[in-house]
């Protein structure tokens, strides 16, 4: 069966690469799309889930924002599983930052500049603060086109959505991110930070072991 998989946000799939997934599955890898203008939340979703062939039966994965896209893919084309790293399952487990930014609408009134290649290095300074053993940081980070990264922002701070039980989520307990005291995962990453996708790559790959067995 196929696992359908999603990277984070900016992100390209070296984040993931470390990951040993269950070898009866065939992992299919679908890139980050460019937003057209002002396009649409769920028309953007609709175009990312082109990719995806329901005539049989797969599983969706997706790590941070790709977590947040694959759950709206389901709605679209349901999957046997979908599993989400380092990502929420509802617009209740905003961290307090995400929150305030759904509320004071910010992150729609940004200038683009701000997401230019100077921020983006100045992202990646501030997330060794929090990943410092992870000196690969900004090679993961590789879409940095200035209106996808603005997009991004606002349409995750916009998110709504009713958790889905069927949702299987996995997070690190050091996640600054999406913090887990909001949340309550069906597996917790010990010293994961949001990068623990690539950090603690073993443990996950004992997880998804499981969930795909």
């Amino acid at each position: 069966m196929k696992i359908y998989v999603i990277s984070g946000l900016g992100a390209d799939f070296t984040v993931l690469e470390k990951i040993q997934f269950p070898q009866h599955h065939e992992v299919v890898f679908i890139d980050w799309l460019i937003p057209l203008q002002n396009e649409g939340f769920i028309d953007y979703v609709k175009r990312m889930a082109e990719k995806i062939d329901d005539s049989e039966p797969f599983y969706l994965l997706g790590y941070s924002f790709g977590g947040i896209i694959v759950q709206e893919i389901h709605k679209i084309k349901p999957a046997r599983k979908v599993v989400i790293l380092g990502s929420i399952k509802s617009d209740k487990e905003k961290s307090r930052l995400i929150r305030t930014g759904q509320i004071t609408r910010i992150p729609k009134i940004l200038p683009l500049g701000l997401f230019n290649d100077k921020a983006a290095n100045m992202y990646g300074v501030v997330r060794k603060l929090f990943d410092p053993k992870n000196p690969k940081l900004m090679q993961y980070f590789k879409v940095r086109d200035p209106y996808y990264l603005k997009w991004s922002v606002e349409k995750i701070s916009d998110w709504k959505c009713e958790e889905n039980p069927d949702v299987i989520q996995i997070l690190g307990d050091r996640d600054i991110v999406f913090p887990i005291k909001n949340s309550r995962p069906n597996y917790i990453i010990k010293g994961g930070t949001h990068l623990f996708p690539a950090t603690k790559c073993k443990e996950v790959s004992e997880i998804l072991g499981e969930v795909f067995k």
